[in-house]
């Protein structure tokens, strides 16, 4: 249980970085617990795989435009779609854009994106 002094404040004040800092902990912590989601987003991650469902209500697949380069994915509407979406995603590891995969289903884009497999680069040399 977390107790915290009450303070009153006037409802014009921006909100106090201490308060800011509480609540970036506690939605932290709970973070764990479900997949992370954010103005629309969902974003689930295993071991060979990134999952990213963005919700894109009235657009159709030939209204989007998906880039990957290395390790980022840029999505963008296309000019004269009903409405502009530009997002981009900074992932920790390099995707294979030849193994990943974009679904449009209800509204819904399902990305998934196939983290690139480290390949050894060790040679072997014979002993004469």
């Amino acid at each position: 249980m977390i107790f915290a002094p009450v303070a009153r404040r006037s409802a014009f004040n921006a909100p106090r970085s201490a308060d800011l800092a509480l609540q970036r902990f506690l939605l932290g912590s709970f973070a764990n617990a479900a997949p992370a989601r954010s103005a629309g987003v969902t974003v689930t991650q295993d071991d060979k795989a990134t999952t990213l469902q963005l919700d894109v209500p009235g657009l159709a697949r030939e209204q989007l435009q998906l880039a990957i380069e290395d390790n980022v994915v840029r999505l963008s509407s296309v000019e004269g779609a009903p409405r502009q979406v530009q997002r981009a995603w900074e992932l920790a590891t390099d995707i294979d854009a030849a193994a990943s995969s974009a679904k449009l289903e209800n509204g819904v884009l399902t990305l998934t994106l196939v983290r690139v497999e480290p390949v050894s680069k060790a040679t072997t040399l014979s002993i004469q």
